[in-house]
């Protein structure tokens, strides 16, 4: 299904596709990374030449804009991040269309060796005489989620042109740095002034999420003693050892991202750093419920205390935060949003899927702080890796469930 808004869609994604705006865990800054930036600013000025409202940057990094009302209705927030994941290379990215794709193999020209095909990534099947767009095969695209930056400002220029289309006040805003869990400053709720809103953050066209994984962070640092290893018999204490006795001890079968699936959580060891002396390890804990994320909080506290045991020399210590909670918690006590944004699905032509998503969205810790935000699809596929690639029409279909969607909420009033 071609849209009017497939050219629009391809140029905008090629075009912010290019921008570098990978976030940083590590960085303390908000954003957490300055690249990021020149994406925000690319939109505020695209958003003052269609006309949009209001429009800002905010000190803490969020583009902030209005599309005034032409109707009384609800308030409503669209939202996407700008910040690509810092999982895989995201420097350089080279968009590139590949147009009426023919169903078979795609290469790649930077990667030879990769290859991306429906054995590998099944919803290929589907797009056969699509357009597509992939990466060069060194980078990810950041179509996470820029697709969604581009289906937001695509819907939003459209409504501009054509005021005769009913709709309530619109409220868009574009967070940096969702990657790393740091999307939702806490004046963000108050600063986009909706009754509700969602992200467009999703996978598979027809896709609509209100539930996510409950997620914490572990950080766990093992200090060990340093010694020269010439002297350092019944001395040294090497911290590379325990960190590696740590992530051995872990529960390894359904407890980790490649051996789980569904409404199954897990505990992802993420990165590590550090030497003999000392080392730093990196975990993701999640749950869909908050009775399974304190068990798996329980047991890499239990496996650091009983390495640490063995070896009463060494210092570790485990420091858990939390990252998001389920939206589920929140939305099933008032499913309007989830409803209406399966109305929109189907005016635009498909069947609504309320899957939920092993993953989370700002919309998590928006839900959290009390702006129902449920999650909408934008076609994304493979994301955070090379392989990375979007249908241009799967976009186009999103587009018009957001166009739907604003009109279903003011004929619901």
């Amino acid at each position: 299904m071609r849209t009017e808004f497939d050219s629009e869609l391809q140029e905008r994604l090629v075009r912010y596709a290019a921008i570098d705006s990978q976030s940083d865990e590590s960085s303390a800054t908000q954003p957490s990374t300055p690249c990021q930036l020149d994406m925000s600013r690319l939109l505020v000025a695209e958003l003052e030449e269609m006309g949009a409202s209001d429009v800002e940057l905010t000190d803490y990094g969020v583009v902030l804009a209005t599309i005034p009302a032409t109707v009384n209705g609800p308030v409503i927030g669209l939202c996407a991040h700008v910040d690509t994941t810092p999982q895989f290379n995201a420097t350089g990215v080279k968009p590139r269309v590949i147009a009426g794709y023919n169903g078979g193999e795609i290469t790649f020209p930077d990667a030879p060796e990769r290859r991306l095909a429906p054995d590998i990534s099944p919803h290929l099947a589907a797009c056969i005489g699509h357009d597509l767009i992939t990466a060069s095969g060194t980078t990810l695209l950041g179509g996470d989620d820029k697709a969604g930056v581009a289906i937001i400002m695509t819907a939003a220029r459209h409504l501009l042109k054509n005021p005769q289309i009913p709709h309530g006040k619109l409220r868009l805003a574009f967070t940096p740095d969702e990657e790393i869990g740091r999307g939702v400053d806490a004046r963000l709720p108050a600063d986009l002034a909706c009754n509700f809103a969602y992200t467009f953050d999703g996978a598979l066209p027809g896709e609509v999420q209100h539930e996510t994984f409950s997620a914490d962070r572990g950080i766990v640092t093992v200090k060990g003693v340093s010694v020269h290893p010439g002297w350092a018999k019944d001395k040294m204490v090497n911290a590379m050892h325990l960190a590696a006795r740590i992530i051995e001890t872990l529960p390894q079968k359904n407890m980790t991202p490649e051996t789980t699936e569904g409404l199954e959580g897990f505990i992802h060891a993420t990165d590590i750093s550090g030497g003999a002396d000392e080392v730093r390890l990196g975990f993701i804990l999640r749950d869909f419920e908050k009775e399974g994320l304190v068990k798996k909080r329980e047991i890499l506290r239990a496996v650091c205390e009983l390495v640490g045991l063995s070896e009463p020399r060494a210092t570790i210590t485990c420091e858990i935060t939390p990252q998001y909670r389920n939206m589920r918690y929140w939305l099933e006590k008032n499913m309007t949003p989830v409803h209406l944004a399966h109305a929109a699905i189907r005016d635009a032509g498909l069947e609504p899927d309320a899957v939920a998503i092993r993953g989370g969205t700002d919309g998590s810790r928006l839900t959290e702080m009390g702006v129902p935000c449920p999650n909408i699809f934008t076609g994304m596929q493979e994301i955070h890796g090379p392989l990375e690639w979007i249908s241009v029409q799967d976009m186009g279909k999103a587009t018009l469930v957001a166009l739907h969607l604003v009109q279903r909420a003011v004929a619901s009033v």
